[in-house]
């Protein structure tokens, strides 16, 4: 069995109600990790923290709306004090409400820029001064494998998904040296509730077939902590999982 170093870590993951998020919050805190969870549904995250707590794991949680700065930057806040530091940052909330362009669904673009593009640079703000004075960190953004490809219907959520890739490699480079490691992980398709904010029947339609071989929330969760328990001075630049059958 591998040996993580993830033992009293300070873990915080945002959009951490279902999906990706829950199964990185469960499964870091059976590694050793303290995590604080953010989201909008805090009465799945109440429950999820108590099923924590009750397996011996350790786990906070607070309301948190990432399209906003200053609820990130208490979020944040509320970490350090709790636990004395943050040590890790899960950029992880997303929304997915595909359609073609045509449709014109414009609020919906607008809202995935806002959580999927500003979570991301919101939770970014709010964590790099507390690991600047720490003196170091590590930052996982979850972006997906459409920062690498486009299809039809996903058009604005994979430009908001090249444009985590882009944010990533560039604060990865300005932090060289600095003790700040940065992470992005794009998971292929995967079972969650991403699917569900898909208002556009033919798009809805589409995706319910493409998701026919999807992997667990659990085994991108894997590859958080992969990335998370690597020596100080090894660095996991990217990762993409996805399912074996895929064959996008």
């Amino acid at each position: 069995m591998v040996n993580y170093a993830i033992e009293g870590k300070v873990v915080v993951i945002t959009g951490a109600s279902s999906g990706i998020g829950e199964a990185a919050a469960r499964l870091l805190a059976e590694h050793g990790a303290k995590i604080v969870l953010g989201a909008r549904r805090t009465d799945r995250l109440e429950a999820l923290v108590s099923e924590i707590r009750s397996e011996g794991g350790t786990a906070v949680y607070r309301e948190l709306d990432v399209t906003r700065r200053e609820p990130m930057e208490n979020f944040m806040s509320f970490a350090k004090v709790t636990f004395g530091r943050v040590d890790v940052v899960v950029n992880n909330a997303g929304v997915m409400p595909l359609s073609p362009l045509a449709a014109l669904k414009v609020e919906e673009w607008d809202r995935m820029v806002d959580v999927n593009i500003r979570g991301v640079l919101h939770g970014i703000a709010a964590g790099l001064p507390l690991m600047q004075e720490q003196g170091g960190g590590q930052f996982v953004n979850i972006a997906s494998i459409g920062a690498h490809t486009v299809v039809p219907t996903a058009a604005v959520y994979c430009a908001t998904k090249f444009a985590v890739r882009a944010i990533s490699e560039g604060l990865r480079q300005e932090m060289g040296g600095s003790g700040i490691r940065v992470t992005l992980i794009s998971p292929g398709v995967t079972e969650s509730e991403l699917a569900d904010t898909i208002s556009d029947d033919e798009a809805r339609e589409s995706m319910k077939e493409y998701r026919r071989v999807a992997i667990p929330a659990s085994a991108v969760a894997r590859s958080i902590l992969h990335a998370i328990g690597q020596p100080d001075d090894v660095t996991v630049s990217e990762i993409i999982v996805r399912p074996t059958a895929s064959p996008a």
